[in-house]
């Protein structure tokens, strides 16, 4: 079996890009969890490595595959030399945000404001197919401000569709590039999970993941049930991994056993040493381990030592452990009750 269609297969779940989260050290925990679903860097622009040359966005543990690198830019040579640059270093898909609605973004003409000129991520797509062997992918919004989605979101997949692209997220809201902050356009916009079910009926060759509000694997299971490829669950995950995650291979793929949270601390402590080891802090790890005992008993206490004592200077694995014993004894004290 190709790489790529691995990467297909592992696509039936993804954890989304999400920016100031889903970085090497967030990555690397989530596969401890799951060993099948695909996972997602933070967004890094195609500038910053083409003109910037910061390479060090593209750091990632080899254990972290299937994993794909999310780009945002605008202009089909630097997006397509960015391509190059990230399949180079590794990277099994290459996937073009389409979708990200900060003023930042927009400046820039890339993320959603890019929903309005479909020809042109038709060209980028293109440029950066003919630059790489893996896949190149798109995450969308169904539209932005005033356009109609049931006209703006088939021309567009037509437009990448015809460019190439096999395979499409579609975060099943609009984009209010006016009047939304970038936090309010991940809520306020309704959700309208049927257009994205429609599109899988207009382009039923398209690999079509659907992506906004889902928080469950019942959830997940239901849209593949329903006929859609893949799901992408993005702060659900993030904020509740053990729920998601640990149960996916099982329960989306058919395939291993769950993975506890009480293991994957186990597990994450050789890749502690090596980080502190190497210079860096142990809260730069932990702040994405607090909700690994979400909605469980002690969950509040491992929070608890977690953000007092993770940012000490000399902290390393003996406050991971510390944290996990405190939380177990409490458990099991209530337990006992």
């Amino acid at each position: 079996m190709s790489l790529n269609s691995n990467v297909e297969l592992a696509a039936r779940l993804s954890i989304a890009p999400m920016m100031d989260w889903t970085d090497r050290h967030c990555r690397y925990l989530h596969r401890l969890l799951s060993g099948q679903t695909l996972l997602y860097t933070e967004m890094v622009t195609s500038p910053a490595l083409v003109r910037g040359g910061a390479l060090h966005l593209l750091d990632h543990h080899p254990s972290e595959h299937p994993v794909a690198l999310q780009l945002g830019g605008s202009d089909p040579a630097e997006l397509a030399e960015a391509a190059r640059i990230g399949a180079e270093a590794g990277y099994d898909e290459i996937n073009l945000n389409v979708g990200c609605p900060s003023d930042r973004v927009q400046s820039g003409r890339f993320g959603a404001v890019l929903m309005e000129h479909s020809a042109l991520v038709a060209s980028c797509v293109a440029a950066m197919r003919r630059a790489v062997d893996v896949e190149v992918t798109v995450k969308c919004r169904i539209g932005v401000d005033d356009q109609d989605p049931q006209v703006a979101l088939p021309e567009f997949l037509a437009h990448i569709v015809g460019a190439g692209c096999e395979r499409v997220t579609v975060h099943a809201r609009k984009a209010w590039l006016q009047g939304l902050s970038p936090k309010e356009n991940r809520d306020i916009p309704p959700l309208d999970y049927e257009i994205v079910k429609q599109m899988k009926g207009l382009f039923p060759n398209l690999h079509i993941s659907i992506n906004g509000g889902i928080t469950s694997l019942d959830q997940a299971n239901a849209f593949l049930d329903a006929g859609l490829d893949g799901v992408m669950i993005g702060r659900s995950a993030y904020h509740n991994p053990a729920d998601i995650l640990s149960q996916a291979d099982r329960r989306v793929f058919g395939t291993g056993n769950d993975t506890t949270p009480e293991a994957a601390v186990e597990l994450m402590l050789p890749y502690v040493d090596a980080h502190i080891e190497g210079g860096g802090r142990l809260n730069q790890i932990t702040r994405h381990m607090m909700g690994l005992f979400a909605g469980r008993p002690g969950a509040r206490i491992w929070r608890r030592l977690l953000s007092e004592q993770a940012s000490a200077p000399s902290a390393d694995r003996q406050v991971l452990l510390d944290a996990l014993d405190a939380m177990q004894t409490l458990a099991a004290a209530q337990e006992a009750v």
